[in-house]
C-alpha cells in the first residue's frame, strides 16, 4: 500500500506564511471555490466567523495551501497546509524543508529571502554539500543548498 502525505506548518497566520512560501517556492496558492463557501453559509453549515478576507477573497480563517503549479486539482498532489495554532513557536524544530535551488547562488538566494523576511542562522557543510540554515518570518527553520 503507498500512500500520500501532505506537510502541514503550524503557524500564528496561515495566509501570509502560505502566501511567502508560494512566493518562495514558486508554488500557488490553492484556490478558495467561493461557490461552495457561499453553499455552506447557505445551508448553515459554516458561519461568517469562519472566514476572512484575503488578497479580496474570502477564505477560510483556520488555513492555507500552496502546491506545485497546475496541480491544484490533482489527486493526492505534494501540498504545504499551513495552520493556525494558538502557542508561539519556543524551541527548534525538529523536521524542516530543504529548498534546493537548482544551481542559483546561495548568497542571491539568501540576500532575496532576507529581503523577504528571512533570518540567516548560520552556513553548514558535510562533505562536498554546503547549505545554509535559514528561518521564516515566523521563524520556522528550513535550509536552502
Amino acid at each position: 500500500m503507498t500512500s500520500t502525505i501532505q506537510i502541514c506548518i503550524d503557524c500564528e497566520n496561515a495566509h501570509d506564511q502560505a502566501d511567502w512560501w508560494a512566493e518562495t517556492l514558486g508554488w500557488v496558492l490553492e484556490p478558495t471555490d467561493q461557490e461552495f463557501i457561499e453553499s455552506l453559509l447557505q445551508q448553515g453549515f459554516a458561519g461568517p466567523e469562519q472566514l476572512i478576507e484575503h488578497n479580496g477573497q474570502r477564505v477560510w480563517k483556520d488555513g492555507a495551501a500552496i502546491c506545485r503549479p497546475g496541480e491544484e486539482a490533482a489527486p493526492g498532489r505534494l501540498r504545504i497546509l499551513f495552520q493556525p495554532v494558538p502557542e508561539p513557536k519556543t524551541v527548534k524544530d525538529r523536521i524542516h524543508l530543504d529548498v534546493r535551488l537548482d544551481g542559483r547562488s546561495m548568497d542571491e538566494a539568501r540576500s532575496e529571502l532576507e529581503a523577504r523576511g528571512a533570518v540567516f542562522l548560520y552556513a553548514a557543510s558535510q562533505g562536498p554539500s554546503t547549505w545554509y540554515t535559514m528561518a521564516d518570518p515566523e521563524g520556522n527553520e528550513f535550509c536552502i543548498a
